[in-house]
């Protein structure tokens, strides 16, 4: 945990301007973004004592071990850097809305040369309208079926519209007069093309002029008794009102605006949006997220308009946009949201009437929402217990492990061997308690004595840890214990449960490691792979869970967890030795200078042999430090030769070859 104050600048350094800024972690990892009018008093509430921090903040900036900004010259510039930013790094500890699905959209391709009407789902794409989302891709079909009659669009696939068009015959919805038919000729690309924008139109909310211009027709049809005409045109009208229907009217006609209601406890927020397109809601959507950073319902919804918006533009972005609570800078979101849309954009508080009462609506949906979705948690919690209680009774266990430790072991062909130890508390993963091993004892590959090692040397660590602490295996409380500073220690948590990946031998091996130190509390299992059959110490029999046991699936996935963190490992280790060189093991010299060595001499042989004055030839490089490479390169011994597999050539370092 790193303290805020080795970081921190100094206040003259900080410029009290608009600006983004950027914490990073030790790794140089982005953990967070943000945004300020004024960086110099932003910058200072994160260094205050932690104690008067929010427990969020405090979490931050002890992980972060730097901050950085960038000055802007205006606050709706800020904005969108925030933005790009925060799509760009990821981090961690700002708040990001994601869909629980991916909402199907009513799309019309208006940049092909005969439009095309169907559902799309994901990232959406430049030159084609959308419409939505909707709750299910069955709506749109019975949307679009009604209004087809009356807008005969193309739906095809772009392989149904060739073969019709080379086979001189439309399909099925060109015969009943549901699609215009371009693909033989029956109507012309602008004729087509015209078909789609009204489609466009009348989606978009723009349906009583359109009505009444055919009820217009319908009557002159019905004065020059062209009965038939006029019959198709009031089966159309009618078509088109029932595709209406399906969206409810909740606000005044030609009203274009997006709600957006919030439900929030301390540690998570469902947001739901209504798109009211036309005075009619035509589409909803919503998200869950986790509050990992300090943000009240002003900074969530600043952090969904961008969310929704930041990749919008033009009619996308409606012309009022209702919220439950402002932004800091309302005025700045104004202006990009305004920027967005190419026209004004009205942000506010709905106060009273029918915009009060569809926000109601909408707050009641988000309250929905997010108790649908702890409800769904707490199932979870209900799966992950009957799981450990299965493997409580399957075992033979006092209780229910509430904290399983699992090892495995990995190499390729006995080299690079190591081993990991994963933790699982109450069902879970806890990754901060992953740990990694070298095995150290012995050289070759022999997985018993490998798990042995590793049990020995983790249980040994807890056992130091409880005489640190004064727990005493004995009960025994030295006279002068070491105070606790109250952090977590690395082994100081002993499991209920360890289980291994193998079988029988890895069993054994594990129980005998804690039986020499006198551990008789800790159960051991083991997992083989093969039938996923359970073994215990001493056993002959394996115990055999139903394959749709939640144990089961809890022990099978915990000994994949394992055995893919100790693989990641082992993989690391091996490329590390690949890659490695003499010039790794000198004190002080990075990888700038390690670059500039390699680039002035071409390889680590030619190196070696220059003397220290030509080694000091190269720029950043002093006569200690030369020295100092000269020496590592005399004692390391020249590393074998690479063999070219293609010609059997053997290959020198500076890149000649040797017969």
């Amino acid at each position: 945990m790193a303290d805020p104050s080795s970081y921190r600048p100094r206040p003259g350094q900080i410029p009290d301007s608009p600006g983004v800024y950027k914490f990073r972690d030790e790794h140089r990892r982005v953990i967070y973004v943000g945004k300020a009018k004024s960086l110099r008093q932003r910058l200072a509430n994160y260094f205050q004592p932690l104690a008067s921090l929010h427990p969020r903040t405090a979490t931050m900036v002890t992980t972060a071990a730097s901050v950085e900004w960038t000055v802007v010259s205006t606050e709706v510039e800020a904005l969108q850097l925030e933005y790009s930013w925060i799509k760009e790094f990821d981090p961690r500890f700002n708040v990001k809305y994601r869909d629980d699905k991916s909402y199907p959209y009513l799309a019309v391709t208006l940049d092909e040369e005969f439009p095309r009407v169907q559902v799309m789902r994901g990232h959406k794409k430049k030159g084609v309208r959308y419409f939505g989302p909707y709750a299910h891709a069955w709506a749109i079909r019975e949307t679009v079926d009604l209004m087809l009659r009356v807008f005969p669009v193309r739906t095809c696939s772009a392989g149904v519209f060739r073969n019709a068009a080379s086979a001189g015959r439309p399909c099925l919805l060109g015969y009943i007069g549901k699609c215009s038919a371009p693909c033989v000729g029956r109507v012309t690309a602008e004729e087509h093309r015209e078909l789609a924008e009204d489609f466009c139109d009348f989606m978009a909310g723009r349906t009583g002029t359109y009505l009444r211009r055919l009820e217009k027709q319908m009557m002159i049809a019905a004065e020059d008794l062209e009965y038939e005409k006029a019959a198709r045109l009031r089966d159309d009208i009618e078509a088109l009102r029932k595709a209406m229907e399906k969206n409810a009217v909740v606000l005044a006609d030609a009203t274009d605006a997006d709600l957006i209601a919030l439900a929030e406890d301390e540690l998570e927020a469902a947001v739901q949006i209504f798109h009211v397109r036309g005075g009619r809601v035509r589409g909803q959507r919503g998200w869950v997220t986790d509050k990992v950073e300090a943000v009240d319902t002003a900074g969530l919804v600043e952090h969904a308009l961008q969310q929704l918006y930041g990749e919008e533009s033009g009619d996308a972005v409606p012309k009022e946009v209702l919220v439950p609570a402002l932004p800091e800078d309302s005025g700045a979101v104004t202006a990009w949201l305004s920027g967005r849309r190419g026209a004004n954009v009205s942000l506010r508080i709905p106060q009273r009437g029918d915009k009060k009462a569809l926000m109601e609506t909408v707050a009641r949906n988000a309250q929905q929402s997010l108790v649908l979705h702890k409800t769904k948690r707490a199932s979870d919690l209900t799966t992950r217990s009957r799981a450990l209680e299965e493997i409580a009774e399957a075992l033979d266990l006092d209780s229910a492990p509430l904290r399983i430790e699992c090892f495995d072991i990995s190499h390729l062909q006995g080299e690079d061997v190591v081993a990991s130890m994963i933790v699982f508390e109450d069902g879970l993963p806890r990754k901060s308690e992953y740990r990694r091993f070298q095995i150290k004892g012995f050289e070759g590959q022999d997985d018993v004595r490998s798990m042995h090692e590793v049990i020995s040397r983790r249980f040994k660590r807890y056992l130091a840890e409880k005489e640190k602490t004064g727990e005493w295996v004995d009960g025994e409380v030295p006279e002068s214990a070491p105070e606790d500073d109250g952090r977590p220690k690395r082994f100081a948590y002993p499991p209920q449960l360890v289980v291994v990946d193998g079988g029988q031998p890895q069993v054994a091996a594990a129980r005998r490691a804690l039986d020499e130190l006198g551990i008789d509390d800790i159960a051991v299992c083991g997992l083989a792979k093969r039938l996923e059959e359970v073994w215990l110490p001493g056993e002959d029999d394996p115990v055999v869970l139903p394959r749709t046991s939640e144990g089961l699936y809890l022990l099978q996935r915990v000994r994949d967890t394992a055995h893919d963190f100790a693989i990641r490992y082992q993989r690391s280790k091996r490329n590390k030795r690949i890659r490695s060189s003499p010039l790794d093991e000198i004190p002080g010299l990075g990888d700038t200078r390690k670059q500039a060595l390699i680039k002035h001499f071409g390889s680590v042989k030619r190196l070696r042999q220059a003397t220290i004055e030509q080694i000091c030839e190269v720029p950043g490089m002093g006569r200690k430090t030369a020295e100092a490479v000269a020496v590592a390169l005399a004692q390391a011994a020249p590393a074998a030769p690479a063999v070219n597999t293609a010609t059997g050539e053997i290959m020198e370092d500076d890149g000649g070859t040797t017969a």
